[in-house]
């Protein structure tokens, strides 16, 4: 992609404004607690101290929006205290220059940094360097610097003491998260009638399980809708594939194909019903078609073979996910292996998920991880902190009284990746430019006095609230209407804070955007690797359901599942470095566009037939499969090699696999499942090795997968 058009798709994608869900009473309760805090500043009658604690509550409110899993009054919390370390140190500094640009270089870097442990943690970090960057402007001595510290922790206390007393649907974004994953469940068995190869989008249950890691107080108080649906959903996928599938499920045609649409439209019904009961904590209602088609039919269309022991598996699955749902009172289940995973200590059916205290030492494991020079997380850090420096210093010599907004603006856009920090520059802009077109002209047609100016921020903050998922221009333009009337709270003339505050942006984004020009991390060369990584990982899944078909008795359910998690985290890295290379201005250097699409459906393919495998693994006391071992013994090599072949843009050649199997398939034993999922596991590697090669593919039973 070319800079011209680079820039076009990043100005209009900051630009657009988009329809969505809104949360007009959380938007309520947060802006009651901005409006407290300032209401209370000004009734003991200090103008100063309304706008500095004002700055504490927006943003200990703004975090907890955040789709985070974490209870929203630590959230608050958290982001509070950390706001009043940046607001301590920065008061201390800012009366000497050369000291608070130190300061602000060092912190910012940290800021930077919390990226590598999350985007909710790295939106903290820009709020408290905002925060630093605001209190240049306030006083500077020591007790002057507590106390605006303590009404800066204060604003955040009174968000999380809102949350606690006045509760908005609670548990409501980890209902969101598996009635979202079971609707998408009930998607694919839709599109599974009509294409049997149809791709799933694995991203919804990751988003439920993140949603199921609990603390051990949310343990306790869980309800009990969110106990079991989700380990179904897990184990209802791979069945719905493996019946679905022409290979090992139901033929392409006839009476079985019909039998097995019939089911995947009931899965979807009853799906979408016990989706709708946990999203909104109803019973769920079941229409009486899909009930009937659920039951074994005395006569007609019967299924043979592996799809009839799916269609067995899917009945018993679906009618468990009605029973846990409508359960009426809470029970503690024993844990399924579909609840196990990587990652935390396991206390019952929960996933249990470490304390704040707990979290430091994965914090810093993050961070370790991180600090090399070629991490896209440390190069943000350092262009960020370099940035906010220079910014300052340019501001400062601007013949302007508010400098710091150059840098807090080139702050508040910068992201690690390319094209959020272009579309959030430019949304930047532009919502600068009608925030304070809007909020000046109400300061000179109205010439409000401080509490109508108090009264009218807090108009702007939930608004901003109310519309925040709607675009960054949204946003924007809603936070300077309010950073206006916040100065008018402090006597500042509206004329010079219109002027300061379009140049000084204007500057600030230059700034972000040519920082990333200059000292970009392209997404682009890291291609190959996300790449050689998601095969490594499919391959590890691969051979972990391989390994309990060669090996029953000594299967270790656990490995299987850990595989699968592995797989998924991998998919997601390679969708999301795909997505960042395809609006990156560079060459693609040794992977086109194309070659990684046609390398992705590949992958995808055989993550799908590893998952039908797995949907029949055998009980410990079946025979072993010979012929699974030895393809499993050859898939182990052939993959290490195939994997560093990836990396290095060299070829991939699965002849000595192909020959393994061929043995395999004349053996006279069990021709089952691991056999035939395994000729389609062969087939996806070859269209792997078509893609990296550059030869055209032919048409073949993998397209669209």
């Amino acid at each position: 992609m070319t800079w011209s058009r680079a820039l076009r798709e990043a100005a209009r994608s900051g630009l657009t404004i988009e329809r969505t869900k809104l949360t007009p009473l959380i938007a309520v309760r947060g802006t009651a607690g901005v409006a407290i805090v300032i209401g209370l500043c000004l009734w003991l009658g200090d103008a100063a101290l309304a706008v500095s604690s004002a700055f504490g509550a927006f943003s200990s409110g703004l975090v907890t929006f955040q789709r985070s899993m974490r209870p929203r009054p630590v959230l608050a919390l958290a982001v509070a205290g950390a706001l009043a370390v940046s607001t301590f140190l920065g008061y201390l500094a800012a009366a000497h220059v050369v000291v608070f640009v130190l300061l602000l270089t060092g912190w910012t870097l940290m800021a930077g940094m919390a990226w590598a442990i999350g985007p909710v943690s790295g939106l903290a970090g820009t709020q408290t360097v905002a925060m630093m960057l605001v209190t240049v402007t306030l006083p500077t001595s020591v007790p002057g610097a507590l106390e605006h510290a303590a009404l800066i922790f204060f604003g955040g206390l009174v968000q999380a003491t809102l949350i606690v007393v006045f509760p908005v649907r609670p548990w409501g974004i980890q209902r969101d998260a598996l009635a979202d994953a079971l609707a998408a469940e009930a998607d694919y068995a839709r599109r599974l009638r009509h294409d049997p190869i149809a791709p799933f989008d694995p991203v919804p249950l990751m988003d439920a399980r993140s949603a199921a890691t609990v603390t051990p107080r949310q343990a306790r108080h869980r309800p009990v809708q969110l106990h079991g649906p989700r380990g179904l959903a897990e184990r209802v996928r791979p069945v719905l594939a493996s019946l679905a599938d022409p290979v090992v499920g139901a033929p392409t045609e006839g009476p079985e194909r019909d039998r097995a649409r019939a089911l995947l439209a009931a899965a979807a019904t009853v799906l979408d019903a016990v989706a709708h009961a946990v999203r909104h904590a109803k019973p769920v209602r079941l229409p009486p078609e899909a009930m009937a088609t659920l039951e074994v039919p005395a006569t007609g269309p019967m299924l043979n073979g592996a799809a009839r022991r799916s269609a067995y598996r899917l009945i018993s699955l679906l009618a468990d996910a009605v029973e846990f749902t409508d359960e009426p009172v809470r029970a503690t289940r024993p844990t399924t292996e579909a609840e196990r995973g990587q990652g935390g200590r396991e206390e019952g059916s929960h996933l249990l998920r470490p304390s704040v205290p707990k979290l430091v030492p994965v914090a810093l494991r993050a961070l370790r991880r991180e600090t090399r020079w070629s991490s896209h997380t440390f190069r943000h850090a350092v262009r960020v902190a370099v940035v906010a420096a220079i910014g300052y210093l340019l501001g400062t010599g601007m013949p302007f009284g508010h400098g710091y907004w150059a840098p807090l603006a080139s702050v508040m856009v910068m992201r690690p990746d390319f094209a959020q920090t272009y579309s959030r520059g430019v949304a930047r802009f532009s919502g600068t430019l009608v925030g304070v077109a809007i909020g000046g002209t109400l300061m000179a047609l109205a010439h409000p006095g401080v509490y109508a100016s108090a009264a009218l921020a807090v108009v702007c903050v939930g608004l901003m609230y109310l519309l925040m998922r709607t675009g960054f221009a949204v946003t924007s333009a809603c936070v300077t209407a309010y950073v206006v009337f916040l100065l008018g709270i402090a006597g500042a003339g509206w004329e010079q804070t219109v002027a300061e505050r379009i140049v000084l942006t204007l500057v600030g984004g230059l700034l972000a955007m040519l920082s990333y020009a200059l000292f970009p991390a392209w997404e682009t060369p890291r291609l190959r690797d996300r790449l050689a990584e998601w095969l490594a990982a499919n391959g590890q899944y691969a051979l972990a359901v391989l390994d309990r078909y060669a090996r029953p008795a000594e299967g270790r359910p656990r490995q299987v599942r850990e595989a699968l998690l592995d797989t998924r985290a991998a998919r997601v890295a390679w969708e999301e470095s795909e997505a960042r290379a395809e609006k990156e201005p560079v060459r693609h250097r040794g992977l086109s566009l194309g070659a990684a699409k046609a390398a992705s459906a590949a992958l995808a393919t055989m993550g799908r037939v590893t998952m039908i495998m797995e949907a029949h693994l055998p009980d410990r006391n079946a025979e072993p499969v010979i012929g699974a071992a030895a393809f499993a013994g050859e898939l182990r090599p052939s993959l290490e090699r195939a994997v560093q072949a990836v990396r290095d843009g060299g070829d991939l050649d699965w002849s000595a696999l192909r020959t393994v199997w061929e043995r395999w398939d004349a053996a006279e034993e069990n021709q089952g499942v691991a056999l035939r999922a395994s000729d389609l596991l062969l087939d996806a590697l070859d269209e792997l090795s078509e893609a990296l090669s550059g030869e055209p593919r032919e048409p073949g039973a993998l397209d669209g997968a």
